[in-house]
């Protein structure tokens, strides 16, 4: 691929630079047709997110909680939320399915959730 690049001999007459035309022709076809198809599989990839640090418990300093939103171009991805308390740490995780989940989803993994679609 890529083969337009590369410098070969200059055409020495009209039919060489026909022929030289026709193969960029044909080379840029393969890129565009490569390039579509990155761009429709990234759709599938992670392209937003939104994360959002808080306090659940009172008594416990600092915002070392979290949420965290992942969402394709779809909005579907995945929820990851971890709790600190002074007992430890729990990490729970969601899938998200066009901007919401078949799980209850907090004000916070809501907020995360918010945060990635719709960027300040």
């Amino acid at each position: 691929m890529f083969k337009f690049l590369k410098k070969n001999k200059e055409p020495q007459n009209i039919k060489e630079v026909f022929s030289y035309i026709k193969a960029l022709e044909k080379n840029i076809a393969e890129v565009s047709t490569e390039l579509e198809k990155l761009k429709k599989e990234s759709k599938f990839s992670i392209q937003k997110m939104g994360i959002v640090r808080y306090n659940p418990f009172s008594g416990v300093g600092s915002n070392q909680s979290f949420s965290i939103a992942l969402l394709d171009s779809y909005n579907n991805g995945i929820m990851t939320t971890s709790l600190y308390s002074k007992e430890g740490s729990r990490v729970y995780g969601k899938p998200i399915k066009q901007g919401g989940s078949e799980y209850s989803l907090s004000q916070e993994e809501k907020k995360a959730i918010e945060k990635a679609i719709n960027p300040k």
